[in-house]
């Protein structure tokens, strides 16, 4: 049977994968591995529930909150809210687990539900596969005053936004900034965060009607806040996803700073005030060269994991590691959340520009990014990726080829039949050159059958 978990929860498309029975089952399930397994005594289990504003999120959040309290939990419905607010106000509640229900950067039609487990953490594999497990027992079935309540959780937004502005290092006055929060989860907090901070606030994109989240907007249609932050005269711009666990953002000129100069941004800033844990930064291998070649300008170690959030936050934990995160806009700062969150690490950037009267274009021309060339290959076998000798040879060529002005990066798509050969080098002439070379090799040397 296909594994019901993801890379990121259970995600598909709302009424036809994801049902109220299979949110009423997951509920159920989870009650017991994350509930009443994990705890002493004979209290109730405590759950946070929250959702993106997407339209199908109140079928599914009455059907999860239904299976939990139906199972003896006591629920906070959080209403809408990130992910990372979620996942802040699980470990400040001090509850057993939460429940986020989103699905991120994807369309209305599609929703998800996402576990956390006690401290707002994410959801190890082994979890995950008992909870899908546990689905095929009979649920618990309380009775009388053995099943919980669902409570209002009526300051879960005030608690969140009074969090953001703990973390910050200075205030963010005369810092002008343009706020797109792509009809989504951030619609309130985040202009509301800004704006409580000192920053002068323009908000667009934070009208949600249930079926407009990402729709031309947020952060994978940036040329709505490109324009909006020119036509303002803004310091800076903010694109969030839907769910407000990713940001990225664009200097006073439109011009993208991406994940990859974020974490730099405030690698250097945290550099400075001492509080980068092991003077270390932790980036997927999708990360630019460049990134890396301006740490190692500054003294900051890079360390790589493989491509997701997931990995990079187990590195993050396993070492105590304080900053993370991926091209994508997926900024971890550990010391004061356990995912990425959008809101704070946009926060943080407009600190740095408030704090040093440099432009984020200025801050962000420290890393000088390397072109970069993605071919995906389809039609091939792509499990054969790391045994072709044929392969092999065409990568250590290319790499003697590029040096150390460059690097080759060759893998297999985790969630489609591709494999994705990505080149970096001097010149985007070069990368390309470099990269279509290899992927007519793979294309040769993994025929499908």
């Amino acid at each position: 049977m296909t594994r019901l978990f993801g890379t990121d929860g259970v995600r598909g498309r709302a009424n036809q994968l994801l049902t109220p029975e299979l949110a009423m089952s997951l509920a159920q399930s989870a009650s017991v591995v994350l509930g009443f397994n994990d705890i002493e005594g004979n209290r109730k289990p405590v759950a946070v529930v929250a959702k993106d504003p997407r339209i199908s999120g109140s079928f599914i959040s009455a059907a999860i909150e239904a299976g939990l309290s139906a199972s003896g939990v006591e629920v906070y419905d959080a209403g809408t809210l990130p992910t990372p607010a979620a996942a802040f106000l699980v470990a400040d509640l001090e509850a057993d687990f939460g429940v986020m229900i989103s699905a991120s950067h994807n369309p209305a039609p599609d929703n998800g539900i996402k576990f956390l487990a006690r401290g707002g953490q994410k959801l190890d594999d082994a979890l995950e596969d008992a909870i899908e497990s546990r689905m095929q027992l009979e649920p618990l079935r309380p009775q009388g005053g053995d099943v919980g309540r669902v409570y209002r959780f009526a300051d879960a937004e005030d608690r969140y936004v009074m969090h953001l502005l703990q973390t910050l290092p200075n205030r963010l006055d005369g810092v002008k900034v343009v706020i797109d929060a792509a009809h989504g989860a951030a619609s309130g907090c985040s202009p509301d965060a800004f704006r409580a901070a000192g920053a002068e606030v323009v908000v667009i994109g934070a009208s949600p009607d249930g079926v407009n989240i990402n729709e031309g907007c947020g952060s994978t249609h940036l040329e709505m806040l490109q324009k909006a932050v020119v036509e303002h005269g803004a310091d800076m711009g903010v694109a969030h996803d839907g769910d407000a666990d990713r940001c990225l953002t664009v200097d006073h000129e439109g011009n993208v700073i991406d994940g990859d100069k974020e974490m730099a941004i405030l690698a250097i800033a945290m550099h400075e005030a001492g509080k980068l844990k092991d003077e270390t930064l932790v980036v997927t291998v999708m990360s630019n060269l460049g990134l890396k070649l301006a740490m190692k300008e500054r003294g900051i170690k890079v360390v790589e994991t493989s491509v997701g959030d997931r990995y990079v936050l187990e590195e993050m934990r396993k070492n105590g590691y304080s900053l993370g995160g991926e091209q994508s806009g997926h900024v971890i700062m550990q010391e004061y959340a356990t995912t990425g969150d959008g809101v704070l690490t946009g926060l943080h950037l407009a600190a740095r520009v408030a704090a040093t009267g440099k432009t984020l274009k200025e801050l962000g021309d420290a890393v000088t990014v390397l072109p970069q060339v993605l071919i995906n290959v389809r039609g091939v076998d792509k499990a054969g990726v790391g045994s072709s000798v044929e392969i092999q040879k065409a990568v250590a060529e290319a790499e003697e080829r590029l040096g150390d002005t460059g690097r080759v990066l060759l893998r297999p798509s985790g969630t489609e039949p591709v494999v994705r050969v990505m080149v970096e080098a001097a010149t985007e002439e070069q990368a390309t050159d470099e990269a279509r070379h290899l992927a007519q090799t793979v294309q040769t040397a993994l025929p499908l059958g």
